[in-house]
């Protein structure tokens, strides 16, 4: 799901004399620290949020600051679990299918929503539906596509998304792959083999939907309704998003205190500083300045992990028809300008793996090594692949990111690094939060190179390659296009091995590091902190507090 387009103030120069003196060590990542102890049930915490891009509508939420809202407040068919990520059936009672094309889920009885009303096989079927419809325009369409019957709910607005003139309805508005069976029985079946699509059913996209949603689509994303253990009680926008239990909850995730408050940050230093002074429980991200020389362990002893988790950190370009000055070839020049160790040294405390791919290690089917020469930091080849492209023709280089995170110090030491290597100058620009950094990218406003990610849906390599770089995929943002690569992602998908269906992935992957399709920089660990009033803090494989465990001491 998660383009983790969000995941101190300090001055560009200092960042600079980070980089270059090599300065606050190494020290590699920590185990998460085991805080398993006696709390009480009940009571109110806070945690550090961020700004939703959009309303709260689980099949356009593509991004992490509504997407860890909606993690807490939905139910899916499969719910990951909690330590190692694997699928485990949640309203699902049973998945089965003979041949990977074919599928028939059963759910649980009496499963409910948040409004009373019972979670039957058309709430899926429905709210799926609704999704991949195309004059919908949800973001989690894409993740449809597999299903039987997909391509006949869009269609192709004849003259661009600016002109005159009007799409046409698409043939149907119901996909002919899934069937209602009975209230607690519906199939599916896709257009090709789809080998790991159980896996993929706990992603916020597949949730259901109560009928309350659709007599009012757009207005309930202010105050969704859903199955899951808390339930929204108010958003404040720009200020909080206030969660409450949910007493009637039909699920075995039992949720320990009574309220949640995500209250918005437009700094994650600040997030920090409450954290300090006890007005904050937990902060999923440590400012840079409090990670030098692990300064954050001194700050908050004994409260504070750290975690390798399914994430990457990248950059991608803007779309050639938005910018052309980033065609492949300068993209790996400037690739191989970017000191990654350097300003994981510096920038991170060493707590972070230079990306050497574009799949994070933590899933089945990772493959060191794919990107080769061009992850390299090599200045003197980063420059000659420069002038072999024609050298760079835009002026001065930009490279975006949200000003509410922690990014400002790297993405000013990786234009440094950028700068110092190819001669052309690289100013990192600062965008005032989260929601308006991916309007200005979804709405083709955003020139140069801005900072993405990847915080993963599902435990899968095909998680880390679909959604983010297939033709027309929801979180395609530099609009990459390779027929072959997309003919090698349905040739994996379709295969029935998971070891022949991973090296497919690979191959796909591949061509990713023949086009450049983004520039990775590192995988990534996630550091909390949190006050000294909560206990049994613990972090998800998917690099998010895991907030139904959190207990007050």
């Amino acid at each position: 799901m998660r383009g983790t387009t969000r995941t101190v103030a300090v001055a560009g120069i200092s960042a600079a004399a980070l980089l270059l003196a090599g300065c606050g060590g190494g020290g590699g990542s920590d185990d998460a620290k085991k805080t398993d102890t006696a709390g009480k049930t009940g009571g109110s915490i806070s945690v550090r949020g961020c700004n939703p891009e959009n309303p709260l509508i689980a099949g356009n939420t593509s991004e992490t600051c509504g997407g860890n809202v909606l993690d807490v407040i939905t139910a899916k068919l499969i719910k990951y679990n909690d330590e190692t990520a694997a699928p485990e059936m949640d309203i699902a009672e049973s998945i089965e299918t003979t041949d990977n094309q074919n599928f028939t889920v059963k759910l649980k009885k009496d499963y409910k929503f948040q409004d009373g009303t019972v979670v039957k096989a058309k709430n899926f079927v429905d709210a799926w539906n609704y999704t991949a419809y195309g004059p919908n325009a949800q973001l989690g369409s894409y993740f449809f596509e597999p299903i039987e019957g997909y391509a006949d709910l869009q269609s192709e607005d004849p003259d661009g998304p600016d002109g005159p003139q009007k799409a046409p309805d698409p043939k149907a508005k119901e996909m002919s792959g899934l069937k209602v069976v009975d209230d607690n029985t519906f199939t599916i079946k896709t257009a090709a083999k789809v080998s790991n699509l159980p896996v993929r059913l706990g992603y916020t996209a597949f949730s259901p939907q109560p009928d309350a949603f659709f007599s009012d689509p757009k207005g309930f994303g202010d105050k969704p309704i859903a199955a899951g253990p808390y339930k929204l009680d108010t958003w404040t926008k720009n200020a909080e998003i206030k969660l409450s239990k949910f007493a009637d909850y039909s699920g075995d995730k039992k949720a320990n205190v009574d309220n949640i408050t995500f209250k918005i940050y437009q700094d994650s230093g600040a997030a920090y500083a409450d954290v300090l002074a006890n007005q904050l429980d937990v902060t999923d991200e440590i400012p840079a300045s409090a990670q030098i020389d692990a300064k954050y362990k001194t700050d908050l002893p004994d409260r504070n992990l750290q975690k390798p988790v399914g994430v990457i950190q990248t950059i991608t370009t803007a779309p050639k028809s938005v910018d052309p000055n980033y065609p492949p070839e300068v993209r790996k020049a400037i690739s191989m300008a970017i000191d990654r160790e350097g300003i994981i040294k510096a920038i991170f405390n060493g707590t972070r793996q230079p990306a050497t791919g574009w799949v994070s290690p933590v899933v089945d089917g990772y493959k060191p090594d794919v990107c080769g020469e061009f992850c390299k930091f090599d200045p003197a080849k980063a420059k000659a692949q420069l002038e072999k492209a024609g050298g760079f023709k835009g002026g001065k280089m930009t490279l975006s990111y949200n000003a509410d995170a922690s990014h400002k110090e790297w993405t000013e030491a990786t234009c440094n690094s950028i700068k110092n290597a190819l001669g052309v100058d690289c100013v990192a620009t600062g965008v005032v939060d989260f929601s308006t950094f991916r309007k200005q990218i979804h709405d083709h406003k955003m020139k140069g190179m801005f900072r993405t990610g990847w915080q993963m849906d599902y435990p899968s390599i095909e998680n880390f390659l679909t959604p983010i770089y297939g033709k027309g995929a929801s979180s395609n943002d530099g609009e990459y296009n390779n027929p072959a690569f997309d003919a090698k992602l349905a040739e994996a998908a379709a295969a029935t091995d998971a070891a022949e269906s991973n090296k497919l992935y690979q191959e796909a992957e591949a061509l990713l590091a023949q086009d450049m399709a983004s520039i990775p920089l590192w995988y990534g660990t996630t550091t909390m902190g949190w006050s000294d009033k909560v206990t049994n803090v613990k972090v998800t494989p998917f690099g998010v507090p895991d907030y139904g465990s959190i207990t007050l001491k």
